[in-house]
């Protein structure tokens, strides 16, 4: 399992929060994921061979936010 912290763009509510969470959560290997509003960042939990960091910064992406 590996953990990654992607810094986030775009959130202004607690709505933008829970849906990058879900976003992040629906994807194969993602074994958690928690989106802080505050830090404007996601730290993500997840199974390298079945997710890249790509991919998850790919998904905030087509959610509608800024992710690197």
């Amino acid at each position: 399992m590996e953990n990654t912290v992607i810094k986030v763009g775009g959130m202004s509510c607690q709505g933008c929060v829970k849906n990058i969470t879900g976003v992040l959560s629906a994807l194969a290997g993602v074994s958690s994921a928690e989106v802080s509003l505050e830090a404007a960042e996601a730290r993500v939990a997840f199974d390298a061979q079945t997710v890249t960091r790509a991919a998850l910064v790919e998904a905030i992406e087509d959610a509608g936010f800024d992710a690197e």
